[in-house]
């Protein structure tokens, strides 16, 4: 059994967030990626999907039932709002 939380963050900038957050984890994780799509799969089970659009990057978060879901989603909230510094970006997990 896994864990998923979806979410949602308007912006012009998904392509850049998306591809930054892959190359980031790359190093720890194995990561598959396009300008449009990635899926970084984590060592312990731990997944995050990410789609972008012209104005907006959707994510999937999937845990092991082990893990703790809500810890992973704030683990993906701050690399992604460190990299969107220039704006007021908001994340809204569903």
């Amino acid at each position: 059994m896994t864990q998923t939380a979806t979410a949602t963050a308007q912006t012009a900038h998904a392509s850049r967030y998306l591809q930054q957050l892959g190359k980031h984890w790359s190093h720890k994780a194995e990561v598959s990626m396009t300008p449009e799509a990635a899926t970084i799969a984590f060592p312990n089970g731990n997944t995050l999907a990410m789609q972008a659009a012209p104005d907006h990057l959707a994510m999937q978060a999937t845990t092991p039932d082990t893990a703790d879901l809500a810890t992973f989603r704030d683990v993906v909230d701050r690399h992604i709002l460190r990299f969107a510094f220039r704006e007021e970006l908001v994340i809204d997990w569903s």
